[in-house]
């Protein structure tokens, strides 16, 4: 027969409930040390990954400038910015992570940033390809990549080019076998007041463009800036 429970016994029972609540809360840290200890883990592998997938990058990917008369043509601080790449002025264009097959088929047009522009002006931005269809027969100079007018000095400060487009941004496209091609960016002061404009016959193609003539026509002068890159086909 089971004899009442007496204050003696309750109090016991309290204190084994206790010792059982301590070792269950015990049990219960250690499990949140564990997950806290793993995922510290996994944090570290990631972070040593990412660290040897940088290494491996800086390793393998050779950012060559560009030296002789073709580093002469690089004037100022116009800055040309693709993704992954960076500032890419006065730079070969490098084959590794197939980044010639991708400025020419993957990427829109770069970021322009020119940091001494003054902000109350407006400047005109050429690009083109000297090249072609290669430097060593250039029957086709200039092929025209790009023509920007009334671009405001506070936005090419920024980064942020707008402006009037009069030929939108056409992709480097090397042909296979014509060796290096030189992509240059021109960045002119525009007159003020002046209406600046293609002709019919230089909207209607982009190849064999006469830069000179058209800088001549609207009384841009000289660069107040420009820069280059060079690059071939990805295959090559």
């Amino acid at each position: 027969m089971d004899r009442p429970h007496g204050p003696q016994d309750e109090s016991q029972m309290k204190i084994h409930e206790s010792e059982w609540g301590f070792l269950l809360l015990q049990d219960r840290m250690k499990v949140q040390v564990a997950v806290l200890l793993a995922m510290g883990l996994v944090g570290i592998a990631a972070w040593k990954s990412k660290t040897l997938q940088h290494s491996e990058f800086m390793e393998t990917c050779d950012f060559e400038k560009l030296d002789g008369p073709d580093s002469e043509f690089c004037q100022g601080d116009l800055q040309v910015f693709y993704p992954e790449l960076g500032d890419i002025g006065c730079t070969y264009i490098p084959k590794c992570h197939q980044y010639r097959k991708r400025i020419t088929k993957e990427w829109r047009n770069p970021e322009i940033k020119y940091p001494q522009a003054e902000k109350n002006k407006n400047y005109v931005l050429i690009m083109a390809d000297p090249d072609a269809p290669s430097r060593s027969d250039p029957k086709f100079r200039f092929w025209r990549h790009w023509l920007v007018i009334d671009i405001k000095g506070s936005d090419l400060r920024a980064g942020r080019l707008k402006g009037h487009v009069l030929t939108d941004y056409v992709r480097p496209t090397p042909p296979s076998r014509s060796g290096y091609h030189r992509y240059q960016f021109r960045l002119y002061e525009q007159p003020a007041y002046e209406a600046i404009s293609l002709s019919p016959e230089e909207a209607a193609s982009l190849g064999s463009w006469p830069l000179e003539r058209f800088v001549e026509q609207f009384r841009l002068g000289s660069p107040v800036a420009s820069t280059q890159f060079l690059t071939q086909h990805h295959n090559d």
